[in-house]
């Protein structure tokens, strides 16, 4: 991983976005001129597949390299030419993240920037308390177990992202986020007895901030919307950046934006919202597990 040089965690997360809207925009030019990728990779000394991850905003773009698909989709206007460029330059820019790169998957990264980048988030998270809203010692607890035989130093460096990756919910510009937390979360134990403790009065602190919205699906609902497991949504500022559907795997992850999918998890997580309790209800069942603790 490249040294992070001194830009700000919004500068940051902003890059991933414009490199996914610099790659969306190749894309339209490209097909609205009926080329291949095959032939714009040509036309670069590439591969048809190193066409298709900058497309999708996977990879850093070479100036020289948007110059000449510039002009091979036609794009002669001095104007338009230099605000893609100034995208690509822009989208360049190293995210704070790049310094955990020992510890954090390449996956993760693009993650991370457009988490930073999102103007409302939405999650369903039924294996623990989802990472934005972790104490440090309850994250300390999930990345031990999740990272057995990693180093102490390895094991810090990561909670201290996770850390790192809260501030942004208690900045001038924090997102909205709404949660759905299945009951199983708060009762599937991570570190000792004080630890569940401390972090279900952090849950309450944090469902009473005005930009963060809590609710919990209990047992006593039964089977529920979020049967395909946990997931992810991410919405933009910018009006031409279609929401993104995020699933985490064990190894990898899904970017998922085809309207028709992205509409099918705005159904499950409008179900679970309806479903479940609402948020002062939910913090009462907050409270009640607190006291069984």
């Amino acid at each position: 991983m490249g040294k992070v040089g001194p830009v700000s965690a919004g500068e940051s997360s902003g890059s991933v976005v414009r490199r996914i809207l610099l790659g969306s925009q190749l894309r339209r030019l490209r097909e609205s001129r009926g080329i291949t990728r095959e032939a714009a990779g040509y036309s670069i000394r590439a591969s048809e597949s190193k066409i298709s991850r900058m497309e999708l905003g996977r990879v850093s773009f070479k100036a020289r390299d948007v110059e000449d698909l510039l002009t091979l989709y036609g794009v002669a206007d001095d104007a338009e030419r230099d605000a893609l460029l100034g995208l690509a330059r822009e989208a360049n820019v190293a995210g704070w993240w790049h310094s955990y790169g020992n510890v954090l998957p390449g996956w993760f990264q693009t993650y991370v920037g457009l988490e930073g980048a999102a103007s409302l988030i939405r999650i369903y998270e039924v294996q623990f308390v989802h990472g934005l809203l972790q104490t440090e010692a309850y994250a300390h607890a999930v990345v031990s177990r999740g990272m057995r035989g990693a180093s102490a130093a390895d094991i810090d460096r990561r909670v201290a992202l996770r850390l790192e990756r809260q501030k942004a919910l208690v900045s001038e510009r924090a997102p909205t986020f709404h949660a759905v937390l299945d009951e199983a979360a708060l009762r599937r134990p991570y570190g000792e007895r004080d630890v569940m403790r401390a972090q279900l009065r952090h849950l309450i602190d944090m469902s009473e901030r005005p930009n963060i919205t809590l609710q919990v699906m209990p047992f006593s609902y039964g089977g529920h919307a979020g049967e395909s497991g946990s997931f992810t949504m991410l919405r933009f500022p910018e009006s031409d950046l279609s929401d993104i559907v995020y699933l985490e795997q064990l190894t990898s992850a899904l970017y998922l934006d085809k309207s028709e999918e992205v509409a099918q998890y705005e159904k499950a997580m409008a179900c679970l919202c309806e479903d479940s309790p609402g948020p002062e209800e939910s913090r009462d069942l907050l409270r009640g597990l607190l006291q069984l603790s």
